[in-house]
């Protein structure tokens, strides 16, 4: 490791204590999807204090920001995140379920350090940059509502991604590894059946239940599953069940849908049948429909040429130091869930004889070492709109653990170690992590160039934006 590469992630250490005071704040906040402002907010003066050139609401999203450093090229993308999940309201660093509000947010999915670490990688880049005077720009992109909109998607459909020449990020887990292989890609839409109010009883033939459209049409979803390809998935939840009167014919009722497929085609694919069930469910019902499209994201297109660089540089600087209370609170928090001796990371979960590896590097609930690198081929059943960058330039990221063994994302028990010591640790260094990696790409051409010529293979069949030309991004106000 380089002078220049020590001096910037020794940048990043001198600036610890404010990544830390940047993720707790937005952890406190927990501003839930497209309604990130306060966090949004903080970013931004933190940015503009730090010398980053800032542009605020960025492709139409308020909520949304750029903040860039340095002139010409390469010009390296970082990727932050800052909304929270509703109903995970936790106490940070407990081991017991403790709501802080009755039925409020949390950060179940730690953005709140997501955008922080990606932060900090940005401070040692222009430290980098500024240091050296070599050519080279990074951009730190502010996304919100990757829950709830997928702003990268609404991005990449004004081709936001096309101008960089590689994007980086990370994600909070319960292992330190380089990720790689597809997820699934997803379509959110919510559809609104209305019909006639009448009394239940005595004039029942007057009425047009759209509450039975509702229920109609998730029966039709179900039958559906049967003849859906294996990796997808379709998610509902009854936004309005049109009131509490048993005794009165509901006349508006509304149900949000997630549609998922490995392949952003076939999930539009999908999304039609899915379509035609509601319109049938209103045929029946003699109601009518009105449909609002929410987000669409699209499935994640590896680059093994950015995991490598990616990986040479956490095994040079390792993982994040675990104390015995930590590792006491991780055991403790363990074992108020199932599966915690399910061994962790993308390569165990899609490769047994890589899971024996990992069994046996495994020696507590908690994964305090770097996984091996894996490069074969991998699936998750979940989504990201990080994906849709992904279609338009080379992309890659990694994973640090701060979380238990196998413990379920979106849980309370995820929010508890989001504020924690150990969470400030992970957060700054996976900013080193993304920084030491985008040195390599500014001071070696020919890592950039591999990276380069295997995008344009894996992305040969060109790109399918989800997002309609006509939609807009919105907060999901239930």
């Amino acid at each position: 490791m380089n002078t220049e590469k020590q001096a910037a992630l020794a940048a990043i250490d001198e600036k610890k204590e404010l990544v830390a005071q940047v993720a707790d704040a937005i952890w406190d906040y927990a501003e839930l999807s497209m309604q990130e402002v306060k966090s949004a907010a903080l970013f931004v003066k933190v940015l503009k204090d730090e010398g980053f050139q800032v542009e605020e609401g960025i492709c139409g999203i308020p909520t949304a920001f750029s903040a860039s450093f340095g002139s010409g090229k390469p010009v390296i993308g970082l990727l932050a995140e800052y909304d929270a999940l509703s109903g995970l309201s936790q106490e940070a660093g407990s081991t017991v379920y403790h709501e802080l509000v009755r039925g409020g947010s949390g950060h179940g999915c730690g953005h709140n350090l997501l955008g922080a670490g990606a932060m900090a990688a940005a401070i040692g880049l222009k430290h980098y940059l500024t240091q050296t005077g070599k050519s080279g720009t990074v951009i730190l992109y502010g996304c919100p509502g990757e829950e709830g909109v997928a702003s990268k998607a609404y991005m990449a459909r004004e081709g936001l991604w096309c101008g960089l020449d590689a994007a980086l990020t990370w994600h909070p887990g319960d292992s330190s590894e380089v990720t790689t292989g597809s997820t699934n890609s997803c379509i959110q839409m919510i559809y609104t059946f209305h019909g006639l109010a009448s009394q239940a009883s005595t004039a029942p033939e007057r009425g047009r239940s759209a509450l039975d459209a509702v229920e109609l049409m998730n029966v039709g979803v179900q039958f559906l599953r049967e003849h859906m390809p294996r990796d997808a998935r379709v998610h509902y939840s009854i936004l309005d069940a049109g009131g509490v009167s048993p005794n009165v014919v509901q006349h508006q009722s509304s149900v949000l849908y997630m549609i998922r497929s490995n392949f952003v085609k076939d999930c539009m694919a999908l999304h039609q049948r899915v379509d035609k069930i509601a319109q049938g469910a209103a045929l029946m019902t003699d109601t009518t429909i009105e449909r609002r499209f929410v987000d669409g994201l699209s499935d994640t297109v590896c680059n093994h040429a950015l995991e490598q660089v990616l990986y040479d540089n956490f095994s040079q600087l390792g993982v994040p130091p675990c104390t015995a209370e930590e590792h006491v609170f991780m055991e403790a928090l363990s074992a108020t869930y199932q599966g915690r001796d399910i061994p962790g990371g993308v390569g165990a979960e899609n490769d047994p004889a890589f899971a024996e590896k990992v069994k046996a590097m495994q020696t507590s609930h908690f994964n305090d070492f770097l996984m091996p690198l894996y490069q074969g081929p991998a699936f998750n059943a979940g989504s990201t709109d990080v994906g849709d960058v992904s279609y338009q330039c080379p992309t890659a990221q990694i994973h640090v653990a701060l979380w238990p063994n196998h413990v379920p994302c979106h849980s309370w028990q995820v929010v508890s170690c989001n504020k924690t010591p150990m969470a400030h640790k992970a957060t700054v260094h996976a900013g080193k992590v993304l920084c030491a990696a985008a040195i390599d790409l500014l001071e070696q051409p020919a890592l950039l160039e591999a990276a380069k010529a295997e995008f344009r293979q894996r992305t040969a069949g060109g790109y399918t934006c989800p997002i309609p030309p006509d939609a807009v991004p919105a907060p999901l106000e239930l």
